[in-house]
């Protein structure tokens, strides 16, 4: 007998946020890599960083979406 668990919306959104904060600390070290190496090109270090701008926005709307909004 096979139990089928369906993920929560809460539970998707937290696997998104983990796999949106690994291709962040991903990016981040590429980018650390790039500037180490010395062979840097502007405009991928560019994209690059703009990507990596982006995930964060990404991350904290996520985030703001599974914090609980608390009245004071």
């Amino acid at each position: 007998m096979n139990a089928h668990h369906e993920m929560s919306p809460e539970e998707i959104a937290r696997t998104r946020l983990e796999g949106l904060r690994r291709e962040h600390r991903e990016l981040d070290e590429a980018i650390a890599a790039m500037a180490v190496g010395g062979v840097v090109c502007s405009l991928t270090l560019g994209r690059m960083k703009r990507q990596k701008l982006a995930l964060k926005d990404r991350i904290a709307r996520l985030e703001d979406e599974l914090t609980p909004d608390i009245i004071a």
